[in-house]
């Protein structure tokens, strides 16, 4: 089983989405995945030009030369597709969105009702269908600010005809790090990631009670706010 992962966070393997990303994948490999990771941010991504060339002149292939052609095979490939991201503005960073918008070629010009909904019908190695996992973190402390993301992320789902295998979300993830360098112990957080991947390869989805694990209170409100403001403030010449 071919697992694609893009790690989408512009920190990359400093960010806090590697924090759950890395143990996830650690967990899928020992699963028996194959797995392929993707820094997005390496990738040169040109946005979409709207010109349907890849539909109508040169049917399955966009006319601009960058790393999607690296990309769309890789997709088509791998049963399990794994979108990790900090929350932006309520939704993925601006350049996943991009991503997302160039895969059109792996669309056919053609309206079709599927599951009761008008779709593009796919072509190739795209039409087999497969997994979409979400793992996201945010600075906000509530655990509804990935509702918008989450809705997103399963309406695509249905687009591209693959099943969505749960979502791994980590509210206040800025409290991580330092919860780790005072010893504070959270390692039941990134023991579910491990397990996770485990199930989504096993069992083709995350349990609730590994979600659930993951996206766990780490710290009161209060206190979170306390702290971070305190940050921010040494950090910057800015009074907050």
């Amino acid at each position: 089983m071919k697992l694609l992962a893009f790690n989408c966070s512009p920190r990359m393997t400093k960010s806090n989405t590697s924090l759950l990303l890395d143990p996830f994948l650690d967990g899928a490999r020992e699963a028996g995945a194959e797995v392929e990771l993707v820094y997005l941010r390496k990738l040169k991504v040109k946005p979409c030009l709207g010109c349907f060339s890849c539909w109508l002149k040169t049917p399955g292939t966009c006319v601009q030369k960058d790393d999607v052609a690296l990309i769309m095979p890789k997709l088509g490939e791998a049963e399990i597709w794994v979108f990790a991201m900090p929350l932006y503005v309520d939704g993925m960073p601006g350049h996943l969105k991009v991503l997302f918008d160039r895969l059109i070629p792996g669309a056919r010009p053609v309206i079709e009702v599927r599951d009761g909904h008008c779709r593009h019908p796919l072509r190739g190695n795209m039409k087999k269908g497969g997994k979409i996992v979400l793992i996201a973190n945010c600075g906000f402390w509530e655990l509804d600010n990935f509702d918008p993301l989450l809705v997103h992320m399963k309406a695509i789902c249905k687009n591209v005809n693959r099943e969505f295998a749960g979502a791994l979300l980590r509210p206040h993830g800025e409290a991580m790090r330092p919860m780790m360098k005072l010893g504070i112990a959270i390692d039941d957080v990134f023991d579910a990631a491990r397990e996770a991947g485990k199930e989504v390869v096993y069992k083709g989805k995350i349990s609730r009670e590994l979600q659930n694990i993951v996206s766990r209170e780490l710290i009161p409100r209060d206190m979170y706010l306390k702290f971070a403001n305190e940050g921010f403030k040494a950090l910057s010449a800015e009074k907050v």
